[in-house]
């Protein structure tokens, strides 16, 4: 657990490191938003495109899957469209992605939390997820497509 850091502050900024290096190791090209004003935490550049990504992290175990909060930490109003595209969430025990178009999270009600399930099989709709799991594709997309690509979730 030391490597999540000692406050919930410096885990934010270490599983944004760690979302980086991985989005920057399959060539991405990422941006790194001065402060913490924004939003999302991390850009993907496409030249003429450019995604803005919320990174969030778990460990918390909870029945056949891990328990991820979704509530903005330093945004006082939380999440919408206008203002993220993709939330990157990681299971750290488990050293998974799930790049979920904000689409999913935020459309009919905004979420504040959801289960992942990377270690389970998946069943029925409560596994609705997986078809996220370790998307890196989706970074390749621009924000329409990716909203429309949310509506299959």
């Amino acid at each position: 657990m030391r490597r999540w850091g000692k406050n919930f502050k410096q885990r934010g900024e270490w599983v944004e490191l760690v979302f980086m290096a991985a989005a920057a190791s399959r060539g991405y090209h990422v941006l790194k938003p001065w402060g913490d004003s924004r939003a999302y935490d991390v850009g993907i550049d496409q030249g003429a495109h450019f995604l803005r990504v919320q990174v969030k992290c778990t460990g918390y175990r909870r029945h056949s899957g891990y328990y991820c909060q979704l509530q903005g930490g330093g945004c006082t109003t939380g999440y919408d469209l206008g203002r993220v595209d993709l939330f990157a969430l990681y299971i750290v025990p488990t050293n998974v992605w799930y790049l979920v178009p904000a689409s999913v999270i935020l459309i009919p009600r905004p979420k504040t939390a959801i289960v992942l399930c990377p270690e389970t099989r998946p069943k029925c709709n409560r596994y609705k997820y997986e078809l996220f799991r370790e998307a890196w594709g989706l970074l390749a997309k621009n924000r329409r497509d990716l909203a429309r690509s949310g509506k299959h979730g």
